[in-house]
């Protein structure tokens, strides 16, 4: 069996093994990059003689400072998530719309971008859990806000301080491609703006604006009245939202400590792991009992699915693989095409596997024709990165599934159906639409 043969085997057992078992990819990644690496002759012998030099080259592609960078950042968020910062944040946004209903949707758009932007890769766990009961209790399209939160999300997917745009941006600077940071932060907002609006224009937005809307408004406000006058004393949700207003002098240093972080991550460009990982350090000092469950809520398994699949494609940059599939590529004699088809392959296995190792490799395999200066940098990594996510909508998928998860049961099934359907026109159209991204002027 050829090197090339072997280590796309592999690598198609790993999504296989890990898609149908549920195993954790980077588990699968760590483990395939050492049977290539004994398995290719010759690899590994500039490191070392024997097994020895190839465990010194694989572990060279073992990605430090992004592992860094995902403790860090997991960890900060920990005590945001834990000690009702989040929450704080999200009541403000409410009540700065007065509770309109026809606004809320786009509020929580915003929300789940603005915590996906610094850092909180978990945003769509955080803010799904509060944006489908809340349609449901305002009479909101659930699957309209379900898809809301998601594309809100990917909206932010691409900021300097996210862990896609780090990856992405790392990227491009370790292969010589200049700086193209905010370009593609701005491309990944652009694009899932419009998937936002084109999902609050024909799932139902246009429903909770005119006399209709308020009459509806009018009446679950009434049911809140009702409701509150037959409690003893505060009701239940007027109390929490009495809790959430009283800010804390921890919530307070909570805060400053997010703001320093996208001061100094994002306008100093100081390392973001070492940055949140200090501004945590300092949250655990003066609360120590609150460091245990941030620590406890740090995304290990996304820390080995990064880690490992990345080692993996490194390694098959190593072993020559990518430097074959590029070649074929380019031999379809159009670099537009090839990208196209790399598109439409993130797409379509991101849907169903990890949206990072599947843009890991894409990009990975586009770095020729960005080398070359066959294609324009920003844009197709841009494609790459918006058409690998924007299927995320999938219900098979982590987002998806956050989403799901928080619908009523009585509805799920059809929920899911309908999730089903969406999702199954966006992976047909999105790395279409994504793919358009390239010809933007930048």
């Amino acid at each position: 069996m050829s090197p090339h043969v072997l280590t796309i085997s592999v690598l198609v057992l790993i999504f296989l093994i890990g898609t149908l078992r549920h195993v954790n990819l980077g588990i699968l990644g760590l483990i395939g990059a050492f049977i290539v690496g004994l398995g290719v002759p010759g690899f590994g012998a500039e490191a070392g003689d024997g097994a020895d030099g190839v465990f010194d080259q694989v572990f060279a592609g073992f990605p430090v400072d992004l592992m860094i960078a995902l403790m860090g950042l997991t960890y900060l968020f920990g005590f945001a998530q834990q000690n009702g910062t989040i929450d704080i944040i999200l009541d403000w946004a409410m009540k700065a719309v007065r509770g309109n209903r026809a606004v809320m949707p786009w509020i929580f758009f915003a929300l789940t971008g603005a915590f996906m932007s610094i850092g909180a890769i978990f945003a769509i766990g955080v803010i799904a859990p509060l944006a489908v009961p809340f349609a449901r209790r305002y009479r909101i399209n659930q699957l309209m806000m379900g898809m809301m939160v998601v594309h809100g999300g990917m909206a932010g997917l691409l900021s300097p301080l996210s862990v896609y745009g780090i990856y992405v941006n790392d990227f491009l600077r370790s292969n010589d491609l200049g700086n193209h940071q905010w370009t593609l932060f701005l491309m990944a907002l652009g694009f899932n703006v419009v998937m936002g609006a084109v999902v609050y224009v024909f799932l139902g937005g246009r429903n909770l604006f005119g006399a209709r809307a308020r009459a509806e408004q009018a009446r679950i406000d009434a049911e809140d009245a009702a409701d509150a006058a037959d409690a003893d004393g505060p009701s239940a949700g007027t109390a929490t939202a009495t809790r959430r207003t009283r800010i804390s002098s921890y919530q307070a240093a909570t805060m400053v400590g997010l703001a320093a972080l996208v001061v100094g991550a994002g306008i100093f460009a100081l390392n973001i792991g070492v940055v949140s990982l200090v501004i945590g350090g300092c949250l655990a000092i003066l609360k120590p009992t609150a460091s245990h469950t941030a620590l406890a809520n740090v995304s290990w398994s996304t820390i080995v699915l990064v880690g490992g699949m990345i080692t993996y494609i490194e390694v098959l940059e190593a072993a020559g693989t990518v430097d074959v599939i590029s070649d074929a590529i380019s031999s379809l004699g159009a670099p537009l095409i090839g990208l196209l088809l790399l598109c439409y392959l993130s797409g379509i296995v991101s849907a169903l596997a990890s949206s990072i190792a599947t843009i890991g490799i894409a990009i990975t395999m586009a770095a020729p024709f960005l080398v070359s200066g066959d294609l324009p940098i920003a844009g197709t990594a841009a494609a790459i990165a918006v058409a690998a996510t924007v299927v995320d909508v999938s219900p098979f998928s982590t987002n998806g599934a956050m989403v799901l998860a928080n619908v009523d049961a009585a509805h799920r099934d059809r929920f899911f159906r309908q999730m089903l359907i969406y999702s199954g026109v966006v992976v047909l159209v999105g790395p279409l639409l994504a793919w358009l991204l390239v010809f933007l002027p930048f």
